[in-house]
């Protein structure tokens, strides 16, 4: 979420407007940059964090709001596995997954941490397409980042 050369202008009124924040995901029309410009601008916000721009704007801060903590369960085990991996079935049986939780994997190199958070993803796009996606990975090798990006239906 740092900022880019394919990021769009959007402008300081809109910001005050609809109190944006970063971070925040804004769709709308853009116009192409003027002469003397660098970036493309927004004309018009129509969706912020895919809803409404009225609902949004009585938004609480993030820092305000109360915890909610998972009760839904999600399912890690697939009825046709891609492989015989039973690594989702004893996630289940051993430490269940609820929606909205948050998982620290922590081992040593080369154990098998990028293969299980891939049998992971693949679990909850796979059971649960409802679900938003995002794999966070912290100091880990450019391959086996990319490796993720390229087998995982998420944001990584």
């Amino acid at each position: 979420y740092l900022p880019g050369p394919d990021d769009i202008y959007i402008s300081p009124s809109q910001i005050r407007r609809f109190s944006l924040k970063t971070g925040d995901t804004v769709e709308g029309p853009i116009r192409s940059p003027k002469e003397g410009e660098r970036y493309f601008a927004l004309l018009k916000v129509n969706t912020i964090n895919f809803d409404d721009p009225e609902k949004i704007r009585h938004k609480i801060h993030f820092d305000n709001l109360t915890p909610l903590y998972p009760t839904s369960r999600l399912k890690m085990e697939v009825d046709t596995p891609p492989t015989k991996d039973i690594s989702p079935r004893v996630i289940d049986l051993v430490a269940p997954i609820g929606k909205g939780q948050r998982a620290l994997i922590n081992a040593q190199p080369r154990t098998g941490k990028t293969v299980l958070l891939q049998n992971i993803a693949h679990s909850i796009t796979a059971n649960h397409p409802e679900c938003y996606l995002i794999v966070l990975l912290i100091d880990e090798r450019p391959e086996e980042v990319t490796d993720m990006q390229r087998s995982v239906k998420g944001e990584v």
